[in-house]
């Protein structure tokens, strides 16, 4: 797929549904929820950024991607809980290689909701949108050494563990090994 197609496409972002959630796109209004797990230092511990200082940054950023939604080059969900109707994390897509027909995803959960599948639930949505949709051919997913939750997911999705890049990224001032899993068409 060109990527002028994916951009159109995430220009106007479907929503899409699963059994006990929803992903939708990313609003301001959001921000209490988001903030609610995105301050939390358990949450941050094996992600690229740190926790959220106050709502008001998270409303912020929301209203940040809200604009990158516009452009059509943000490709990730809020997921909604049917049942509370809160956001209770995102999932989608950390890139798309259109040249290559692959793309990585990325997830993140408040924690009331970790251990109970709502990860694979929301990563499968997105991994077959990429699949069906996209026309991607490959999908892979990284975690940092020692998150055996989120290995656990990519498990569970049926992706592959392809080993580990030592020290690869240096994060939160520390270089971190990195470990990726995928799984193809």
């Amino acid at each position: 797929m060109r990527k002028e197609a994916v951009y159109k496409i995430f220009s106007n972002i479907p929503t899409l549904h699963a059994k006990r959630i929803t992903l939708r796109p990313m609003h301001s209004i959001d921000a209490e929820d988001m903030y609610d797990y995105a301050k939390r230092e358990d949450v941050t511990k094996f992600l690229l950024w740190s926790p959220h200082p106050s709502v008001s940054y998270t409303r912020d950023y929301l209203r940040y991607i809200e604009g990158r939604y516009a452009l059509g080059d943000f490709y990730d969900w809020a997921i909604i809980d049917l049942e509370s109707r809160r956001m209770i994390g995102t999932c989608g897509f950390t890139k798309i290689n259109t040249d290559h027909d692959s793309g990585e995803i990325g997830y993140v959960l408040h924690p009331d909701f970790w251990g109970k599948g709502y990860a694979v639930e929301a990563a499968s949505c997105v991994m077959d949108f990429g699949f069906e949709t996209l026309g991607l051919h490959r999908i892979e997913a990284r975690f940092m050494k020692g998150n055996a939750a989120s290995l656990r997911v990519m498990e569970k999705l049926g992706m592959s563990f392809e080993g580990y890049h030592v020290d690869e990224i240096f994060v939160k001032g520390e270089y971190k090994t990195v470990g990726v899993c995928a799984l193809v068409k």
